[in-house]
């Protein structure tokens, strides 16, 4: 089954370029020059994959990621016009799994799909319920459960806790978390893992000051505790 994909942009002629270019790589892709149809589109047919343009008139890309988010942990590359460093900061925080800034080369988007949804689909294969501590994780449905409620996490949210509960009790460099996650350009700038785990401890309602589940070890990284330390 092909993989579907969502390009939310209101460049018609790039939604042809990208319909045209992607379909290529056996891609399924439905193009939409105004938010609102696209986000109503998602809530019906849901992608496997969108691609979000953040400069739009009626509504911009990070009003309509958060939107997303809400409802979905569809992952979402979003396309800024100026690679500006705080459009890219501000998506991460929304929760955006990639970014690319404009004009991009085609085949640099195909690889960050791929990525991404070669991510997902490892995370989809079927296997057992890890169990650790007050957490359960569900691989096969991309699921993790704290104290059997399922969290609201994002792809690459889900990617990085599932990261840390795997080695739990391990120190976790900047570096380490950049190997493990791949499929964005985490070298453009050096706060993108923080806003990560930052965005985590929002998930886990999790105080930095004193934490329960990620401390940070200064000058080493993060480290993974899921008990009081």
């Amino acid at each position: 089954m092909k993989s579907k994909i969502f390009v939310i942009d209101d460049d018609e002629k790039l939604n042809d370029l990208l319909q045209n270019y992607l379909s290529k790589f056996g891609y399924h892709v439905v193009t939409f020059t105004n938010p609102r149809i696209g986000l109503d589109k998602i809530n019906h047919e849901l992608p496997d994959l969108i691609i979000l343009d953040v400069m739009m008139p009626e509504m911009d890309g990070f009003t309509a990621c958060k939107e997303i988010r809400k409802a979905h942990s569809i992952p979402v590359i979003l396309l800024t016009a100026r690679g500006d460093v705080t459009d890219r900061i501000v998506g991460l925080e929304l929760g955006a799994d990639d970014y690319l800034p404009k004009p991009f080369e085609p085949r640099e988007l195909v690889a960050r799909i791929q990525t991404i949804l070669r991510r997902t689909m490892q995370g989809n294969l079927k296997q057992g319920v890890l169990k650790s501590g007050r957490f359960e994780v569900y691989p096969d449905m991309h699921i993790i459960k704290l104290d059997n409620n399922e969290l609201d996490l994002s792809s690459l949210e889900y990617e990085a806790l599932y990261l840390f509960i795997r080695k739990k009790g391990s120190v976790l460099s900047r570096d380490n978390i950049m190997e493990n996650l791949r499929g964005i350009d985490w070298s453009a700038f050096d706060r993108s893992i923080d806003i990560l785990v930052s965005r985590l401890r929002q998930k886990l309602n999790d105080n930095p000051k004193n934490p329960v589940f990620i401390k940070t070890i200064r000058s080493s990284g993060y480290k993974f505790l899921d008990h009081e330390e």
